[in-house]
Formats: structure tokens, sequence, C-alpha cells
């Protein structure tokens, strides 16, 4: 039923993070809008097709609770530290992020992406910038072909022409980076990332067939044909919590 005080409140929250996309309640606020049960049913079935995240739907592997005293512990390059790392670079609580729960397929999805966001951000090499925001949802929306994904990029970009016109290449080149990225790259969602703590994370990026370095040198270069860095190699598929 048409509820106006709720679709004020969503106006609102759409205003506000068009007007400054670093307020991240609003941006997570708008996902029921931008991703409605219909679009997560249709994305459920998309990922079903792959037998990774066929296989994660059922056993469903969760982040689980961050020990970040034994993350930061572990070797240098390992996923783990570099995760840590990075956490504390940016000042992200991981405790500041709300808990979703997964009971149903499209809860999961959520919840996965959710706390999956910053461990992207380790693998693809993003900044928590506006412009590393928006090149982690480009590759999120090659990967898994989010509706929020793209309108979270709609509203960067229309926040580019309205606010920020001068960032506009460092912008455009981190969506197309990650478009690139997330078009190659093996599937991520479902990915056990409590596994992976220890691995080195130069091997966890070969494993998805994350190529960061081919990727910014077709950038870098844009001459060269992009289908170039578009095999991979073979890797084996990771076991789930």
């Amino acid at each position: 039923m048409w509820n106006p005080v709720a679709y004020a409140w969503t106006a609102w929250r759409m205003a506000r993070a068009l007007r400054d996309p670093e307020k991240l309640q609003d941006v997570l606020g708008l996902a029921p809008v931008l991703a409605p049960p219909v679009a997560m049913r249709r994305l459920v079935e998309r990922l079903m097709s792959h037998a990774s995240a066929a296989q994660a739907f059922i056993e469903r592997p969760r982040v689980g609770l961050l020990h970040l005293a034994a993350l930061r512990a572990l070797p240098e390059h390992t996923l783990g530290r570099a995760f840590v790392d990075h956490l504390e670079a940016n000042q992200v609580n991981p405790d500041a992020l709300p808990y979703l729960e997964a009971r149903t397929d499209e809860e999961y999805v959520r919840a996965h992406l959710l706390e999956s966001h910053d461990v992207w951000h380790v693998l693809t090499g993003f900044p928590t910038t506006v412009a590393g925001e928006l090149g982690l949802q480009a590759f999120s929306l090659a990967q898994v072909g989010s509706p929020f994904a793209l309108g979270i990029l709609a509203g960067g970009l229309t926040n580019t022409l309205l606010y920020a016109f001068s960032q506009r290449e460092e912008r455009m080149r981190a969506i197309v980076r990650g478009w690139l990225l997330g078009q190659r790259a093996r599937p991520l969602f479902g990915a056990p990332w409590c596994q992976m703590w220890e691995s080195p994370l130069v091997e966890v990026r070969q494993r998805y067939g994350l190529d960061l370095a081919a990727v910014d040198a077709v950038l870098d270069d844009p001459m060269r044909p992009a289908m170039e860095v578009r095999n991979p190699g073979s890797a084996s598929s990771p076991q789930s919590c």
C-alpha cells in the first residue's frame, strides 16, 4: 500500500545520497528501493546459473565474527592482514555495519554482499574514495548484475554531473576499471572468505582471475585491444565455510 511518509523519507535519503555519496547509511537505506523483492528474486535466479553461486546458496558461508587482533597478527601480504590493514587505514569499524539475517536466498545475497564489500575493496585495489566506491559498484554490477549497484552508479554519475564535474575522469576511469575486472574475473559471490584469511593475497587474486596489472595496462594504453586481457588462467574452487 502506498505510504506517503515512507516515500517522502526515501526521496529525502536519495537527495542526501546524491548530494553526498559518502553518507553510508543513506546509501544502504536505498537498498530496498533500488533492489525490490522482484528484482532480488531475478538476481537469485541469475546467480543460480553459476555452479559456485548455486553451491553458496546451499552452504551460505558468512564472514562471521571478525577477530581483528588475530587478523592483525597474520603475516604481511596475506588476505586477512591486508583486510585488517584496509579497515584501519580507512577507519572502518566492522561492528558499525548492520548484521543482516539470511533466512531466504534474497536475504543471503544482501548479507553476503554487505559482508564482502571491504574484502572486495582489498582484492580489487579500489580505495574508499567516491571514485573507488563507484569502481567497486561497477565491479559488482559486472559480477553479480545487482540493480543496487546500477542504482548507485546512476546516482554517482548524477552527483558527478551536478556537484563534482571536475572529478569526471577519475570516476569514469574507476568505473571502466571495475567493469573490466568484474567481467574478466571468476565469480566471487559466495566465496568463503573466513577460510582464506591466511592465504597470500596474490594467490587469492589468482584463484579468482583478478589480474589488476593487466587491466590497468589496458586503461593506461587505450590502443591495446581489450580482448588481450580476457583469458584468465585456471584455478581451483575454494571450499565453503
